[in-house]
């Protein structure tokens, strides 16, 4: 069965979600937005793949630097598996604003899943927007 319009509808608040409790200082309302399994690639800044929702959780607690003070997504893209009616893939970009003002941008590629609580991310890659 294909993606519905409330699945999609779901999966795009899912990933606006991760702003909302960023920049909220939610940490450990994580659960809403993660799999307990879930896994999350910071490679790019040096922080490897953090596994788990403990560890994520402590992750958001203790990031590390200046962090935004505004974490904004846009062109969330929904691909839905054709095998499996409860995955999906989605791609958005990330819009992060900084208390001086600069700001940046990421992508974020995420691997959805259909749990009984709802949609959850599972895995997330962050990938930085090229430079130039």
């Amino acid at each position: 069965m294909p993606l519905t319009t409330e699945d999609r509808l779901a999966i795009h608040e899912l990933v606006s979600l991760h702003g909302h409790l960023a920049d909220d200082r939610r940490s450990d309302d994580l659960g809403l937005l993660l799999t307990p399994d879930a896994s999350y690639d910071v490679s790019a800044y040096g922080l490897g793949i953090v596994r788990g929702l403990p560890a994520l959780i402590d992750l958001f607690k203790s990031a590390p630097g200046d962090q935004p003070v505004g974490h904004h997504v846009t062109n969330v893209i929904v691909t839905a598996d054709p095998e499996l009616d409860d995955r999906a893939t989605v791609r958005s970009k990330g819009l992060s604003v900084m208390a001086n003002g600069h700001a940046g941008t990421v992508i974020y590629e995420d691997e959805v899943v259909r749990t009984t609580n709802g949609w959850r991310i599972n895995a997330r890659v962050i990938v930085p927007s090229r430079s130039a």
